[in-house]
């Protein structure tokens, strides 16, 4: 198991000197990363999903300065950016982490207009595994966007700057994402996971009672970049079947709005085979998510793992999302005894698993676990014992 290691707000506030030569009017924010238990692709489709921030993820240490230059470097990597509030922000691929924040920036300007953005130095410093699936981009958005808007003066309620965030990776840095991983992120809450209906943003805090469990995240350590992977394709095909669906149900605005029951009348008009099990995942996906919620609310924990499991099932037969990787994953973690709950999370095709294993033999999890996938893939994977946290704040 690796230890996720955090840091103090002194320790990063003599990082920041050391890079900006400063402390004065210092502040520090955080914005965590984010477990999604339940609810894979149902996002951007409109429908329900049943994510948690941790208690690991992204510090921005910033302070406000008046040459309207925005400089951004990082502790984990060692390329840095700079860009102006009054000239054109665009893209560039040598920025790498930095496309982010410049994004969030940019949205900002557009929103709020350009006089507001005086300039900024910041310095990122993040916990969260990177390429595995619990968004870090989204923590490094929220964390920019609550930093930026606050050295501005600006008191912007937390759900715009969750919708902000999802503009900017889907405008600037070009990943067509649904607005699941910037809520969860930006209004997560301390022992609650959130039930989320992704088109009208309607939510609900459920109490995660696991008493006696743990959730343990395991990172494949395949690295799987979302905007090069099959993301957009299922987006398409879902779109195709919506339209589809559409004609028989005119008032469904999305996908999310069709319920089991509609489906299960419907779906023999499904041609296409492939579009037909892309469409029955999402739909099957939005009803496992309400009866999730409902075990967790009835404390029936078994119940709620089952429906995980049955998560990872749906997503590996028919929107074909995980890969050798997380089935191997999930097939090792099914056998342990003292896990009742296990799936993929994230958008799949490598990234993490996610379990809800008995305390006393979390240990014993991790050991099986890791031995048998590294004999079965040549990889070795990485185990982190969770906690869920509050959403995005200033330290």
């Amino acid at each position: 198991m690796q230890e996720v290691v955090s840091m103090e707000r002194q320790e990063l506030l003599a990082l920041f000197k050391e890079q900006y030569g400063y402390t004065e009017g210092v502040r520090v924010f955080f914005a965590p990363g984010r477990v999604n238990l339940i609810g894979e692709h149902t996002d951007y489709n409109g429908g329900y999903v049943f994510p948690a921030a941790l208690t690991f993820g992204t510090w921005a240490v910033a302070a406000l300065t008046n040459d309207r230059k925005y400089r951004f470097s990082s502790a984990n990597f060692p390329s840095a950016a700079a860009c102006s509030s009054a000239e054109q922000i665009t893209y560039r691929e040598e920025d790498d982490w930095a496309n982010y924040p410049k994004g969030v920036l940019n949205e900002l300007i557009q929103r709020e207009g350009a006089s507001a953005f005086t300039g900024a130095d910041v310095l990122f410093y993040g916990n969260i595994p990177n390429g595995a699936g619990l968004s870090s981009s989204a923590s490094i958005e929220l964390a920019t966007c609550l930093a930026l808007s606050k050295l501005a003066g600006l008191e912007l309620p937390m759900v715009e700057l969750v919708k902000i965030g999802q503009l900017a990776e889907n405008r600037f840095v070009g990943v067509n994402c649904g607005i699941m991983d910037q809520f969860a992120v930006g209004m997560g809450k301390k022992g609650h996971a959130i039930v989320l209906k992704c088109d009208t943003l309607k939510f609900e805090y459920v109490p995660v009672k696991i008493d006696g469990y743990k959730l343990v995240i395991t990172n494949t350590n395949k690295r799987r970049g979302l905007a090069d992977s099959k993301y957009n394709e299922r987006r398409s095909e879902c779109e195709q079947g919506f339209a589809i669906l559409k004609n028989h149900f005119p008032e469904a605005a999305c996908l999310g709005d069709i319920s089991y029951e509609q489906w299960q009348f419907i779906k023999g008009v499904m041609d296409n085979e492939t579009i037909r099990r892309r469409v029955e995942h999402v739909i099957c996906e939005d009803e496992r998510v309400l009866k999730a919620m409902e075990s967790l609310n009835q404390n029936d924990l078994a119940a709620f793992g089952e429906m995980m499991k049955k998560s990872h099932e749906s997503l590996r037969d028919l929107y074909e999302v995980t890969g050798v990787e997380l089935d191997t994953l999930f097939e090792e973690a099914s056998k342990v005894e003292g896990c009742i709950g296990t799936r993929m999370t994230g958008a799949g095709f490598g990234g993490c698993n996610v379990s809800l294993v008995k305390e006393e033999r979390v240990e014993t999890f991790i050991n099986e676990v890791g031995q048998n996938y590294e004999r079965r893939t040549g990889l070795e994977p990485t185990f982190y014992v969770c906690e869920i946290g509050d959403g995005a704040k200033e330290i």
